[in-house]
């Protein structure tokens, strides 16, 4: 069926679950299914056609480069840069705040590099999670991909809860002014957004109706945004102070770099742009033009924002809530606070449009594997949109948007956002390094010795580093360990696949240094948000191991839902797929 109503077949239509001896089956047989679903890798035509083909409808090929700079540009400027550079700014790193945005930038640089070539030699809607199901397996896949969709559910769920703030601002009312305080619930889950929520409606309904449509909005509103942000940086350096920078990184290098792993937020979405190569009409020409140039504007417009606050204000003056606006007041401008409030509406209603799109498209590709019911995965004929997949993930996000702070939402995202791009570049080495049947085995234990001590050396400077020690002992002995180990890579290991149409430049220090600085600035981030995240990663866990043997049970056992109902209904399909091709074959 092509709507959102759905009968039991849809959702569990594998073999597994046609009876209840069978489910029973399956579940005696999970070690098995375990270790064969841990083991497996997909293949790229596997993902284009036959993955793809599950739908039931193609998704219609009519974005360009062009259309994918706006998505790019829509997608990432919001709430990062309007709500979070004054508290960092503030708290963590002073002016210097300016350089933490050159090293957040840096790191999604490096990522998006990587992204756009699996974007451009996998076009399909499935994202990361289809590139690290092709490099790095089935398990690996799912834990990446129970990251993803709580990446953006978090996400849209902290810029719609920023939107309110920035309403209040625009109407001269305080932020909580427009929510609902329920004193018996948890101090940060207390005040309800009812604003969030419609506006997530609202963009809901946007995003199922027409990508193509969906991009001409964005584009509007994007060119309205950058010509706000050019108001907000002239307007803000006309009155600008050098003597503002003169204590310039007054918390040291340990604020920068805790400062940069927060504001990694800001950049979040633009893998939102990489699920959208399946919709594009030359993937090899539009992918790189529209990531890489959409990060290169973002990241300049981040800079010459941040730098803009820095030398209109002295940093410990700088407003955590509202920074641009009150800004302004101070250097009595006060008119253009409105102006501000406005620009950063609109900038939050493009990340929210353009997350709106990605999300669901993750969920299509997820749902075409089995590893959630094939019912998610449905394309609308005449839309040529996944409307299931796009109304359940807003479903999500609204409801998590109607209780949850901001606060609790930035730490998390980042977590999960720095690791996913950490798997994407481990994954691009893996696939320029090893193809299964060609490379021997000598070369893929040196790849693998390889790809250890790299990710072995960047965790050992990450915890270095947070541990909060003094001295140089411990990045003396892990830097030239990455050094030598990506040195080795390069000389020492043949690589065993090119890329046939874009390829990144520079491998393997191009995709080691995002390994590097990714799991860098996640020794940044403080233990309870890490706690939290592991205990996100264990439930997901259970959930593979549950659906690996075999209906999603809830949002929040994603893992339970795996081990009693994903792994059993992903291997139903591995195998039927595979039967499937040997009968081909006769």
């Amino acid at each position: 069926m092509a709507g959102c109503c759905s009968t039991k077949d849809e959702f569990l239509p594998d073999e597994s679950f046609q009876s209840w001896a069978n489910y029973m089956k399956a579940l005696r047989e999970t070690g098995m299914r375990l270790k064969d679903r841990i083991a497996a890798r997909s293949m790229d035509d596997t993902e284009i056609n036959e993955v793809r083909a599950r739908s039931g409808h193609e998704m219609k090929r009519n974005l360009s480069w062009w259309d994918l700079i706006w998505f790019g540009i829509g997608a990432v400027i919001g709430a990062g840069i309007f709500v979070l550079t004054g508290e960092e700014a503030r708290n963590a790193a002073g002016p210097a705040v300016i350089l933490s945005f050159v090293v957040s930038g840096v790191s999604s640089m490096l990522s998006v590099f990587c992204y756009t070539e699996f974007a451009v030699e996998i076009p399909v809607e499935g994202g990361s999670f289809a590139y690290l199901r092709v490099e790095l397996g089935d398990f690996v896949a799912f834990i990446a991909a129970g990251n993803i969709l709580l990446e953006y559910v978090v996400s849209c769920a902290a810029v719609a809860r920023s939107w309110t703030s920035y309403f209040a601002t625009l109407l001269n009312h305080q932020p909580d002014d427009f929510r609902i305080h329920i004193a018996s619930l948890s101090p940060d889950y207390s005040r309800l957004d009812p604003i969030a929520v419609a506006v997530i409606v609202a963009i809901c309904l946007a995003a199922v109706f027409s990508t193509k449509a969906t991009s001409r909005f964005n584009y509007v509103s994007s060119i309205i945004h950058l010509a706000i942000i050019v108001f907000i940086i002239a307007a803000g350096l006309s009155r600008a102070s050098l003597k503002n920078l003169s204590d310039f990184m007054p918390f040291g290098a340990r604020g920068l770099f805790s400062a940069s792993a927060v504001l990694f937020f800001a950049y979040v979405g633009f893998d939102a742009v990489s699920t959208m190569a399946e919709e594009t009409k030359n993937p090899a020409k539009d992918i790189p033009l529209g990531l890489v140039g959409a990060m290169s504007i973002t990241t300049l417009c981040y800079c010459l924002l941040a730098l803009t606050l820095c030398l209109m204000q002295p940093y410990l003056q700088i407003d955590p809530n509202a920074p641009f606006s009150v800004a302004f007041e101070a250097v009595g401008m006060d008119w253009a606070k409105y102006i501000v409030a406005f620009g950063a509406l609109k900038g939050m209603k493009t990340v929210l449009l353009v997350s709106a799109v990605g999300q669901a498209r993750y969920l299509t590709h997820i749902a075409r594997t089995h590893m959630v019911p094939p019912w998610f995965a449905q394309v609308h004929a005449s839309t040529g949109t996944p409307i299931n997949a796009t109304v359940a993930m807003l479903v999500a996000t609204a409801t998590i948007a109607l209780f949850t702070e901001l606060s609790i939402l930035s730490n998390l995202l980042s977590i999960s956002t720095l690791f996913i791009f950490m798997l994407v570049a481990v994954a691009l080495l893996v696939r320029r390094y090893y193809v299964s049947g060609e490379s021997s085995a000598a070369e893929r234990n040196k790849l693998i010795v390889c790809i250890v001590l790299i990710l072995g050396s960047s965790v050992g400077a990450a915890g270095y580093w947070a541990a909060g020690v003094d001295g140089w002992v411990g990045y003396a002995v892990a830097i030239p360990v990455w050094f030598l180990s990506t040195g080795f890579l390069w000389l020492g290991v043949p690589q065993a696949k090119k890329p046939k149409l874009w390829g990144v430049p520079l491998v393997p220090w191009l995709p080691s240094a995002s390994i590097a600085i990714n799991i860098f600035l996640l020794g940044s981030i403080d233990g309870l948000s890490f706690m939290r995240f592991g205990i996100w990663t264990a439930l997901l866990l259970v959930y593979y191991v549950i659906l690996r043997t075999g209906c999603h049970i809830t949002f929040n056992t994603h893992n339970i839902y795996y081990f009693f109902l994903g792994l059993h209904a992903s291997y139903d399909t591995a195998k039927a797929a595979a039967a499937a091709l040997s009968r081909t074959k006769l």
